[in-house]
């Protein structure tokens, strides 16, 4: 039974034990038709919860049976009205010593059940709650359901795009429900879990509008957030480091968390400071500005997604045929594999260079193709941002990705698993972004390219 509901039914027991003393009013005033109204009321009441118990823990379960016998007691008290052959005291005694068994017997044999929510969007970013789903999952005591949640790209003017939906591109082991045959304000989930920040502040996508932070909350005692990303470390004292990351520490989503895990200590210590500094610039008030409440709201846990990156072995890999005809040679054994990850800050800093930077290192790795295969991984909203911040060089970038996979001496990988990718490649090449501090962990090379030099 969910806490929420063995609540409800505990204030009903207690309105139970109030009638009780207005039957024993009545009794003592001689009112002894009120007093078997009052008696019929009550004993529809005791039968509605003992039907709402035996729905939840099923049938014969002994609170039942506690119920079933009150609800004789009641009858009994009712029909000695009729005969006139009653203690008015006598009889309030015996309800209120069965209904004290009933209450024990809720509060020590109906067993709380959690239900917990996990609404991801996009199925690349999963992997940062994936584990999190995983123990709860394998918790008897808890309900946990991954709802994939619907999301738009934005046109230039902001308004809501195009609507994607990516239910059915997560892990085969996760169990997933439908958005629309979910609905969080019926359930009341123990806690939602979420890892887009964003709300309305997004410039390139939105989450479903029903799906904000701020509406969220209303429906949950624990609205948790995890970021979608990793962040290189950085040293709370390093202010030229959180100058450029300290826009991650202040969103919707973190304001209205009652949670926030993120991958270190030392993160944790950067999210508080700036947190405090720009709630304080924007005029909040109350627990927002109280930094011992900060402290519990901000856990250094670590992230969900160095647990996949461990958890992924590269024998156990199912990987493509048309892979394979990339990364084999022709004495079946494996070339070098080199993840080439290209992402939206370094498109957004560079614009048509980043591009010509593209184009020359797929020349080059073209060139070498007999003895390394290349696995280009962009970031998953690289074409909606162009769409939306830099349509300049659409053009050009989907001639260039189109020509890639048309000539097929390279991997395209536009799938949700990069954990795959991590895993089956034996260096990152590319763009400084979220998946290098994730990279490193393996303890294989990392390279960051420079997008000024054109070889």
């Amino acid at each position: 039974m969910r806490k929420a509901q063995k609540q409800e039914i505990l204030g009903q027991i207690d309105s139970l034990h109030q009638i009780h003393e207005e039957i024993r009013k009545a009794l003592e005033q001689k009112n002894f038709a009120l007093a078997q109204d009052m008696l019929s009321e009550t004993q529809g009441a005791a039968i509605s919860i003992g039907e709402t118990i035996e729905k939840i823990e099923g049938e014969g379960h002994v609170t039942v049976s506690g119920i079933e016998e009150y609800c004789e007691l009641l009858f009994r008290v009712y029909e000695d009205i009729g005969k006139n052959d009653l203690n008015a005291n006598k009889a309030y005694k015996t309800l209120r010593r069965q209904l004290i068994k009933i209450e024990n017997s809720i509060r020590n044999d109906v067993s709380i059940r959690k239900e917990v929510v996990f609404f991801p969007y996009k199925a690349s970013m999963w992997d940062s709650l994936e584990s999190i789903y995983l123990a709860a999952k394998a918790d008897p005591n808890c309900d946990a359901y991954c709802v994939p949640i619907p999301y738009y790209t934005r046109n230039s003017d902001r308004s809501l795009g195009e609507m994607h939906y990516e239910g059915n591109e997560y892990p085969k082991n996760i169990e997933i429900t439908n958005w629309q045959e979910y609905d969080p304000a019926q359930h009341k989930p123990d806690a939602i879990y979420i890892h887009n920040a964003y709300d309305d502040w997004n410039l390139v996508t939105s989450v479903h509008p029903d799906f904000y932070s701020g509406k969220l909350k209303k429906y949950t005692e624990q609205l948790v957030y995890v970021p979608y990303f990793v962040l290189d470390e950085i040293e709370p004292d390093n202010e030229r480091a959180i100058e450029g990351m300290k826009h991650f520490c202040f969103m919707p989503g973190i304001i209205n968390a009652d949670k926030v895990i993120v991958q270190s200590e030392n993160m944790r210590q950067i999210y508080i400071s700036e947190f405090l500094k720009e709630a304080r610039e924007c005029g909040l008030t109350g627990k927002h500005l109280d930094r011992t409440y900060l402290e519990q709201k901000f856990l250094g846990l670590g992230s969900p997604k160095f647990d996949k990156i461990a958890s992924t072995s590269k024998e156990d890999l199912s990987i493509p045929g048309e892979w394979l005809q990339v990364i084999e040679k022709p004495d079946k054994s494996w070339k070098k594999i080199i993840l080439y990850n290209t992402g939206i800050t370094a498109l957004l800093a560079h614009d048509e260079k980043w591009v010509d930077k593209i184009e020359n290192v797929l020349k080059t790795f073209r060139e070498n193709q007999e003895e390394v295969a290349l696995l280009w991984r962009p970031h998953p909203l690289i074409e909606s941002t162009m769409e939306s911040m830099r349509p300049s060089v659409l053009a050009k970038y989907r001639m260039l990705k189109e020509n890639y996979i048309a000539e097929g001496w390279g991997i395209y990988d536009e799938t949700a698993d990069l954990d795959r990718a991590v895993a089956l490649s034996d260096a990152y090449y590319g763009d400084g972004s979220s998946v290098v501090q994730l990279y490193r962990q393996t303890g294989k090379p990392v390279m960051i390219q420079n997008v000024e030099i054109i070889v």
